[in-house]
């Protein structure tokens, strides 16, 4: 059981989550609500940013979605160009996606100010900074992590 104590410390721990995760959306919020688009189609362009030619079956794995979770958000992009669509030369049943060129530029504007935000952050705290803060992300994942930092 949690004290009163330590409830208040992690209760201040959950606003800051909170309040830094509204901050890190806000900007590419606004212009995933002008294309009439969500966090699920940001989700979908982040990965295919990292991972170019991916299986239909990685994004779902990576992403921690089911296939009903990403068809519609997924078909949105394919049918806006922002992602391609092709046949898989080696097993003709999958389909590889990548971003196109307008659909790298629409990820980065949507990632560049988020980058800022946390280059800023990082600096501002110091050395060391990063790596602790990954760190607790990873933890929060539910990730294993090593018992030195």
């Amino acid at each position: 059981m949690v004290d009163q104590q330590s409830r208040r410390r992690l209760d201040g721990a959950l606003d800051a989550l909170s309040e830094a995760t509204r901050g890190l959306s806000a900007a590419p919020d606004r212009v995933l609500a002008r294309l009439g688009f969500g966090r699920a189609h940001q989700r979908i362009l982040s990965f295919l940013a990292r991972h170019p030619d991916s299986a239909v079956g990685d994004v779902i794995r990576g992403l921690g979605v089911t296939k009903q979770a990403l068809n519609r958000p997924l078909r949105d992009l394919v049918d806006a160009g922002w992602v391609q669509m092709r046949q898989d030369p080696t097993n003709r049943r999958a389909k590889r996606l990548r971003l196109s060129a307008g659909g790298a530029d629409l990820e980065w504007k949507l990632t560049g100010p988020q980058h800022a935000l946390l280059e800023a952050a990082f600096a501002a705290a110091g050395p060391g900074a990063e790596a602790t803060w990954l760190w607790v992300m990873s933890g929060l994942a539910g990730k294993s992590q090593s018992s030195s930092r």
